[in-house]
């Protein structure tokens, strides 16, 4: 079954309203493993919080589009976000969300969508990219433009400035579904996620980039979460509780590093953006 390509380019004409929950934000940034003061003391909530505030947009969308029989082989490609101010506790996130565009291969089908939120003022908050792979769905044309390209040159690697290593816990998923509200059982039920092709459980591919956030915030702009401009990651391989996952940051210049994640010696997230204020 193709998905209904009709939609490729089209925006929702709904905005979708959300408050940053002070309570929930701080959650978020226990169950990612992130004690940065600006959280616990509930100035600022974590970057990648935002998709919390507008997942509910995206997985309306997605239903939408996505035949029922694919969302077990639904993964999560790429997350680009672009933070034109911080985030903070109690802030109003209205959202609207476009399907951006298809890019059909031999293994899958990658799913652009695009969120973009405004404060109450109408001022931009962030931007969003989420590209999902649905396995197996090969039928369709491309349509819509690329997403913007966000790649790790390899002569970077050359060029390293930091690494930091974190530890996904046993219970990691689980924490991260309860703060998230990602519920997908590949994350949760190792007979299922087995069934559907997979190792066993795996961490969510979003707590594996806001735990590269908190690297390169940490590492590149002196713990200020309000500096982080840009976070942009492709995801290449399952991470699994109970492994280290170790983020690498290279020199791109002024502003900008790259970087990758590594867990139990596999690269996990590669083509790595950060942009600096």
């Amino acid at each position: 079954m193709a998905l209904p390509f009709d939609a490729i380019g089209t925006e929702r004409p709904e905005v979708v309203v959300a408050t940053i929950d002070p309570a929930r934000s701080l959650a978020y940034a226990a169950a990612t493993n992130d004690d940065n003061p600006a959280y616990t003391s509930g100035e600022l909530a974590p970057p990648v919080f935002a998709v919390v505030a507008t997942s509910g947009l995206l997985f309306e969308v997605g239903a939408e589009i996505i035949p029922p029989e694919q969302l077990l082989t639904l993964l999560h490609g790429e997350q680009d976000m672009r933070f034109h101010q911080a985030l903070r506790p109690g802030m109003t996130l209205h959202t609207r969300a476009r399907v951006h565009s298809t890019r059909v291969g031999s293994t899958g089908t990658r799913l652009a969508l695009a969120l973009a939120s405004t404060d109450d003022g109408g001022a931009p908050v962030v931007d969003q990219f989420v590209t999902l792979f649905l396995r197996g769905l090969t039928d369709g044309p491309d349509l819509g433009p690329d997403v913007p390209p966000h790649p790790l040159p390899e002569s970077a690697r050359e060029h390293v400035v930091a690494t930091y290593t974190l530890h996904y816990d046993d219970d990691q998923t689980f924490r991260y579904r309860d703060a998230s509200g990602d519920a997908n059982p590949i994350h949760l039920d190792a007979d299922l996620a087995r069934s559907v092709g997979l190792p066993g459980i795996i961490v969510h591919g979003l707590c594996t980039f806001a735990m590269c956030s908190q690297a390169v915030i940490r590492t590149q702009c002196a713990g200020d979460p309000a500096r982080l401009a840009r976070l942009a990651g492709r995801f290449t391989s399952p991470a699994f509780p109970g492994n280290d996952v170790t983020v690498t940051m290279f020199d791109l210049g002024p502003g900008a590093v790259g970087y990758e994640a590594s867990s139990g010696g596999v690269v996990v997230l590669t083509n790595g953006l950060a942009e600096i204020r």
